[in-house]
């Protein structure tokens, strides 16, 4: 199986506690989203927990409690509580669901995305792998799953299960955008930059790898090629929050690597 690797550079620690580097969103299929990443702050990921997925949660809670039992339920429901950011919440749900239907690979999937989106990155990797099958495997999955094994600072690993998700889906935009940040983990910025800029290639409106792309030129002091590239068709108010973003992520590396 797959080997452990060593733990990522100081860089990267810094850069993982300081901003949401890896997050989960992307399309979602058999109750798992992709894992990618994104240019942001914690707090700014918890701000962006949909507004109108409330009347959706109040609904979703009723017929929970009438079916607490139903698969389908139950993953609606613990998804509902994620876009409303009670991640724990949606934990709990999922986790007893799984516990009715332990074979129930849709349920495993969105349990063990819960699990990652509420930082259990060990345990979402454990039930992740059980959501799919070596004779039936998942891109998504496996995408998923390297993503938590950036977290926890295994990026050789991690790699291993992009580079098996790209076997299935050759150049998908989000597994090498995955790809390009856990080489950012690993300070290997040049590389970074080639994955990512393959992942831009593939899918130019999206937003999430256009910033992922940034800030690893910004990373390497290309700051105004990074400033253009965040800022690109967003409003004129997200596009100021982005780059503000970038240059306070900068800002801070620059004061970490002259202590």
């Amino acid at each position: 199986m797959f080997k452990r690797s060593s733990p990522a550079f100081a860089p990267a620690k810094f850069l993982l506690s300081a901003f949401v580097v890896l997050t989960l969103g992307g399309c979602q299929t058999n109750g798992v989203e992709d894992v990618t990443g994104s240019l942001g702050a914690r707090a700014e990921a918890k701000a962006e927990a949909k507004p109108d997925a409330r009347p959706d949660l109040d609904a979703l809670r009723e017929r929970y409690r009438a079916k607490p039992g139903d698969p389908a339920i139950a993953l609606a429901y613990g998804k509902a509580l994620r876009d409303t950011g009670q991640r724990a919440q949606a934990v709990a749900v999922l986790e007893q669901a799984v516990l009715n239907s332990p074979q129930n690979k849709a349920l495993l999937a969105g349990y063990g995305r819960a699990l990652a989106d509420n930082g259990n990155f060990q345990q979402a990797f454990d039930v992740l792998g059980r959501a799919h099958s070596p004779e039936d495997p998942d891109w998504r999955i496996l995408s998923a799953q390297g993503a938590a094994l950036d977290q926890l600072g295994r990026n050789e690993e991690a790699q291993q299960y992009y580079a098996s998700a790209l076997k299935i889906v050759p150049d998908e935009p989000q597994v090498l955008s995955n790809l390009g940040l856990s080489y950012m983990l690993q300070n290997n910025l040049p590389r970074a930059e080639q994955v990512l800029g393959r992942a831009h290639q593939r899918n130019q409106n999206d937003v999430r790898i256009r910033a992922n792309l940034a800030l690893v030129l910004g990373l390497q002091g290309r700051q105004a090629e990074a400033e253009i590239l965040v800022k690109a068709d967003l409003p004129p108010d997200q596009a100021a929050a982005k780059v503000t973003a970038l240059r306070e992520l900068l800002a801070k590396k620059q004061q970490r690597a002259e202590r």
